[in-house]
């Protein structure tokens, strides 16, 4: 009997009613759900509960009688009427589908809490994911003076986990702190969030956020540390704590205020530390670890140029929720931020791959620290002298003046290249630009970079998976016969492709310094190396595949939010990308921001002297980071350039079309017509295999902007200069100044 009755539950489950697909939709974004954690929790692909919302298919058993058991529960917390009553602050959120990182205060904690209406600000979801914005139609919530907002009313005390949620970090990774109207200290958290603050001094906010906050981030892999919470101060909080809105020319010359200042004294009284930067911009500010416990806050301010304009745009200037929930996505999708982008970025590698780790217990049960494997170490290692920048402590016993060439020193640098156009390109109208998306991130991924020490090895034979640097001579490479495929060679007119092995496109000369994927090319385009001797790194592993995921998800999430998703046809790509920034310009700044992670991080790994009256030949203080590896922003950036060249090669094949210039990422064609469509040679939909390929995922291509032949002649006449890189403003044509190289 049982079993009929397990035959007709199947059967009303497979008929369970769901809501209307728009009013699915919004049930899960008034929940602050994420479409990945739907998916998640019915064990389906994202792709699967997208289809469900648009109405472009409908679940079926048993995915289906969960999906309706959840709508129905939402429906009755967020009812369809706008005048029903909104649902009570300690509603149980179902197991199955608590928001893991950081959701609106279901469930709250001692610190006096309010919630701002929403809007579209959505809730950063978890050190994974982070939730999709409402329709851009809806309009972003904003902070309002605090005698607009409901009476403020008391959390209650903190008790197990919130749906699943670290109750540590229940509002968050980080607030802006700000001050209201009528005086009141509030912190605004990503997802509409807003905490009554009670410290008087900066001491004791720093306190409070320990002891009250609940703002931190879960750590990102096993060995790891939490991320300490971060507090963002508004003009407007900086004066309620005694401190400057603004740096001076000389302390931000500086990169700090003075040592004296009274703000800097009433810390140390309180028993609070200062890293070594000081006060500045990224202040981080704690107490030494006791055991596991850490204490430590770090603070931005934006008034002293902590959001960089180049790649935050306007942030600086935001109302505070709004900063928060650029803030919050950021955070919940890559890290809270810990510096500069380019400081995140570095950061997030370690956060992903630190350096040690706890052992097996011993014989009387106790673990200790040891090297974590993957890890680049505790310890800082020497680079190769061929890899080492000018300066180094490894050629202080260089003449002064003396100028190393290619044999000497391994110059892996992005294309900056350009040459004449041909008599048939002028014939043709457009020059049009692709530029390839996050390109030095999809350099980094699957690259198998060294870990440990170079071994210094003469005449070796070359192995193409051993990452190190080679010295060896390419000049034989000929590019009038490559292959482009196992035993298929063709002919190219070598005169109009630029060297893959140079930066400037030149053709090697003679023996030179490449990293491991410059070479491996070479054998590739079908032609034999010798290497003369290398610096090589037997230990090594795929150190930043967890790295580029991380960015490449953020990414990918971010601009689908934007309406740019990963599984678009070419036209509607095309359509996707156009205005994409204004459909939500918080987003995209979260978008610029990736990008410059990537970029910032990978530069950080060469760091150069910064000032402090340092002197060639002497150590700087980049150089005792265990994550100084100038040979491993050589090999992303070679494997990166190579990328690129490959791409062109096959285009040339293919279509006997050849780019004019190249700047980095970006390559520019002539072409009939103004869409990249017009010449990009694609099949039925389908692109040509191993040539460029329209659409957002890293690696791929999009538009970077079209301009005239005439144009092209035009400025190169105007700057006398008949290989001025027109890459470089094809974006939107301005040309301000000579060629500079910038």
């Amino acid at each position: 009997m049982s079993e009929l009755f397990d035959a007709v539950d199947a059967l009303i489950a497979s008929r369970s009613p769901l809501p209307s697909p728009a009013e699915r939709k919004r049930l899960r974004q008034a929940h602050g759900l994420t479409l990945d954690e739907v998916a998640a929790a019915l064990q389906v692909r994202r792709a699967t509960v997208s289809g469900w919302e648009a109405g472009k298919t409908e679940p079926r058993p048993p995915e289906r009688d969960a999906y309706a058991r959840m709508l129905k529960q939402l429906a009755q917390l967020y009812p369809a009427d706008p005048k029903a009553a909104a649902p009570a602050t300690g509603t149980a959120v179902p197991e199955t589908l608590a928001a893991p990182a950081t959701p609106a205060p279901t469930g709250a904690e001692p610190a006096r809490a309010r919630t701002e209406p929403t809007g579209s600000i959505p809730e950063p979801a978890s050190e994974d994911t982070a939730p999709r914005p409402a329709p851009v139609s809806q309009p972003a919530a904003t902070a309002k003076p605090m005698s607009r907002r409901p009476p403020a009313r008391k959390a209650a005390p903190p008790g197990a986990p919130v749906g699943g949620v670290d109750a540590r970090f229940v509002n968050g990774p980080l607030a802006v702190v700000d001050v209201t109207d009528e005086g009141q200290v509030v912190a605004y958290c990503p997802g509409g969030l807003v905490l009554e603050v009670p410290a008087k001094s900066l001491p004791s906010l720093v306190d409070w956020t320990l002891a009250e906050g609940k703002l931190g981030q879960p750590k990102l892999s096993g060995p790891a540390k939490d991320a300490d919470p971060l507090l963002v101060l508004t003009e407007a909080a900086l004066e309620r704590y005694g401190l400057p809105t603004a740096l001076t020319a000389e302390e931000r010359t500086a990169g700090r205020i003075p040592e004296g200042h009274k703000i800097v004294k009433q810390l140390t009284r309180a028993q609070w530390q200062l890293t070594k930067r000081g006060f500045g911009p990224w202040a981080r500010i704690y107490r030494p670890a006791q055991g596991s416990e850490r204490a430590c806050v770090q603070l931005c301010i934006p008034s002293w140029d902590a959001l960089d304009s180049r790649h935050w745009g306007d942030a600086a200037s935001l109302p505070p929720a709004e900063l928060a929930r650029v803030l919050g996505v950021f955070a919940a999708r890559v890290m809270t931020p810990r510096g500069s982008t380019a400081v995140t970025g570095l950061e997030l590698m370690t956060a992903l791959h630190p350096p040690t780790r706890a052992s097996e217990p011993d014989a009387d049960g106790k673990r200790h620290s040891e090297h974590n494997p993957g890890s680049l170490g505790k310890e800082p290692v020497d680079c190769a002298p061929c890899e080492a920048p000018d300066g180094h402590p490894l050629l202080k016993d260089l003449p002064r003046f003396h100028i190393r060439g290619p044999e000497e020193k391994l110059f892996e640098e992005a294309y900056d290249w350009a040459r004449p156009m041909t008599d048939g390109e002028c014939t043709r109208r457009f020059l049009v630009g692709l530029d390839v998306n996050m390109a030095f991130a999809a350099g980094a991924n699957g690259l198998t970079v060294g870990l440990g020490e170079p071994t210094h090895v003469k005449a070796p034979a070359f192995d193409p998976k051993l990452p190190g640097s080679w010295l060896v001579d390419l000049s034989h490479v000929d590019l009038s016969r490559v292959k482009v495929a196992k035993d298929k060679w063709v002919e190219l007119d070598a005169d109009l492709l630029p060297s893959p092995f140079t930066p400037k496109g030149e053709r090697p000369q003679g023996p030179a310094w490449y990293s491991t994927p410059a070479v491996a090319y070479a054998t590739e385009l079908g032609y034999e190396v010798r290497a003369l001797e290398a610096y090589v790194r037997y230990d090594n592993g795929r150190y930043l595949d967890g790295w580029y995921n991380r960015l490449r998800d953020a990414y990918l999430a971010t601009m689908a939010d934007l309406g740019v998703d990963a599984d678009l046809s070419p036209e509607d790509f095309l359509a996707a990308m156009d205005g994409y920034k204004s459909r939500d310009p918080e987003l995209a700044i979260v978008v610029s921001v990736v990008k410059a992670t990537v970029k910032g991080g990978l530069g950080k790994l060469r760091e150069r002297p910064r000032g402090e009256g340092w002197r060639p030949g002497e150590p700087w203080r980049a150089l005792s980071r265990p994550t100084w590896r100038p040979d491993i922003r050589a090999a992303v950036i070679s494997r990166t350039r190579i990328n690129l060249h490959r791409k062109m090669v096959k285009h040339a094949a293919f279509t006997g079309q050849y780019p004019v210039a190249i700047l980095s990422d970006c390559v520019v064609y002539a072409a009939d017509g103004e869409s990249p469509l017009d010449f990009l040679p694609y099949r039925e939909g389908k692109p040509l295999p191993g040539g460029f390929k329209l659409g957002v995922n890293p690696g791929l291509v999009k538009w970077e902007g079209t301009q005239t032949v005439l144009w092209g002649e035009g400025v190169r006449e105007q700057f006398s200069a008949p290989e001025l890189n027109l890459a470089r403003y094809i974006k939107d044509g301005t040309v301000t100044d000579q060629d500079n190289g910038e």
